[in-house]
């Protein structure tokens, strides 16, 4: 339950999953890490209590972010070549990113018992990556992060129980991600195809 084994864990055992998801999407995957009824209130209820303390907890799980996966500041222009992540802890820039993830976390949490809305949502996230160049398999990390950012924010109210039904919001969630992901990148490749290379679907309709 500790922090740095529930991180490892998450990164490892979503990793190795990476490795086969990323070239494509599993819907049927996703349907099935989806949260269970007790997870969802477990989730919601712990999110009340985050919820005071989210812009602290989003420069944490930045901060850390870069600190156990540096690779990860490539994709964010301001922060690329700053090497005291110490000074970060007071970066406005961050501050303002960790709120716009936690709104995203929190506009989740309410739309658990909201599938199609969820979906809807994760998946452009998921579009909008492609454009960031951020791939698939950073989706993963952030969760690992959250989960280490809010254990000491929930104190005692953490649980085994209650890091699970997070771990599993999240795979559930990145997973609807990749699919965005690779739905728009699918789309950019064909946009990039020679007018010979497309299908004629003009011509054999007349």
């Amino acid at each position: 339950m500790g922090c740095a084994i529930s991180g490892l864990a998450a990164k490892t055992d979503l990793g190795e999953r990476n490795k086969g998801e990323d070239a494509a999407a599993d819907g049927a995957d996703a349907a099935a890490l989806h949260p269970s009824e007790e997870q969802i209130l477990m989730i919601k209820e712990s999110w009340k209590v985050i919820r005071d303390d989210i812009a602290k907890a989003g420069i944490i799980m930045f901060v850390r972010l870069f600190e156990t996966h540096p690779e990860c500041k490539d994709v964010f222009f301001l922060f690329r070549h700053v090497e005291d992540l110490e000074k970060l802890r007071t970066s406005r820039e961050l501050r303002a990113h960790g709120l716009r993830v936690m709104s995203f976390i929190e506009k989740s949490v309410a739309r658990l018992d909201q599938l199609e809305r969820l979906e809807a949502l994760a998946r452009e996230l998921g579009k909008s990556h492609y454009h960031y160049n951020a791939p698939p398999k950073y989706f993963s990390y952030v969760g690992a992060e959250f989960i280490c950012a809010v254990q000491p924010i929930l104190k005692e109210r953490w649980t085994a129980e209650l890091e699970e039904a997070w771990k599993t919001m999240f795979q559930y969630v990145t997973s609807l991600m990749k699919q965005g992901y690779q739905e728009e990148s699918s789309r950019q490749r064909h946009l990039t195809l020679s007018p010979k290379d497309r299908p004629e679907k003009s011509n054999t309709a007349l």
